[in-house]
């Protein structure tokens, strides 16, 4: 009888595993070896073409100098993006954790960036930058400049517009993720060290820093993935072309113009793709192990 009550349940149980087990099966695993397939070969998928053509798309990625480029602005932009990111997210966190008044008003304002779509960023910040846009126009009155600076066509500047939008736009984001984190810290340590005389600064590197570390992490990680996938706000930005002069061309916008593009090198693409997500894996396992922190997972 319980051995009947027993199978009972696991038909049970694998009934409701079966739909997800089928959708990840055919749309996660199924689709990672078909893209290990595609790697392989010169492809067009509008005719149906397979040429194998063995390691030489992934010999290309080496070899190509757009390629190189976009890997060095990717590894530029997420060098500088994430620790950024991660520290203003933090310190607005404990600014808005601590009993300044209009904390709420605060929280509220400076989380509207997350609900604003990346395309429509992507447009402000083009105008705020733009030749008559204010960011010239209140360099021009203080005397910063002496004639408006192309910030949209100039490659020593326009990536740096693209990390500025992202920073403005994603630490509210993770500020909310810190905010939720920072409850759980017990007040009696703060009070603690009020006891002691510690100032806010040492309150912050001694107690709030070393709490938050697996937050921090995940945090991490996260910018990581995110800033390493970078594609709309460059695709907008550059209108498809990664221009000027290639400054603002990263790994994924170059995924995209070699598949859909007129090249129409998907197995490249794809090749591309799958050296992305191994250097995304390998930087995620390394800041991982720099942070010295238990995983969240």
């Amino acid at each position: 009888m319980m051995n009947k009550r027993k199978r009972a349940v696991a038909i049970l149980g694998w009934s409701f595993l079966t739909p997800a087990m089928l959708v990840i099966g055919i749309f996660v695993f199924i689709s990672i070896l078909f893209a290990l397939y595609i790697s392989f070969h010169k492809v067009n998928l509008f005719t149906g073409y397979f040429e194998f053509i063995g390691l030489e798309n992934y010999k290309r990625i080496f070899l190509d100098s757009k390629t190189r480029i976009a890997f060095q602005n990717t590894a530029f932009f997420v060098a500088v993006v994430v620790p950024i990111q991660t520290f203003l997210a933090l310190v607005m966190a404990s600014v808005l954790n601590s009993k300044i008044k209009g904390k709420q008003f605060f929280r509220t304002v400076y989380f509207l960036p997350t609900l604003t779509s990346s395309a429509a960023l992507t447009m402000i910040f083009m105008f705020l930058f733009s030749l008559t846009g204010p960011i010239n126009e209140i360099a021009l009155k203080l005397n910063l400049i002496k004639t408006p600076i192309n910030f949209l066509n100039d490659a020593k500047f326009a990536l740096k517009v693209i990390m500025s939008m992202n920073i403005w736009s994603t630490v509210p984001y993770f500020m909310t993720i810190y905010l939720a984190a920072l409850q759980d810290i017990p007040k009696s340590i703060y009070e603690a060290a009020d006891v002691d005389g510690a100032s806010s600064i040492h309150k912050f590197f001694k107690i709030t820093v070393p709490n938050l570390k697996p937050i921090t992490t995940f945090v991490m990680l996260m910018g990581i993935i995110g800033t390493f996938q970078m594609f709309d706000q460059a695709y907008i930005f550059s209108n498809g072309s990664g221009g000027p002069e290639n400054s603002t061309m990263t790994v994924a916008l170059l995924i995209y113009r070699n598949a859909f593009g007129q090249n129409n090198t998907m197995g490249f693409a794809t090749a591309l793709s799958i050296v992305l997500s191994v250097v995304i894996l390998s930087v995620s396992l390394i800041a991982k192990k720099l942070n010295n922190s238990d995983s969240l997972y």
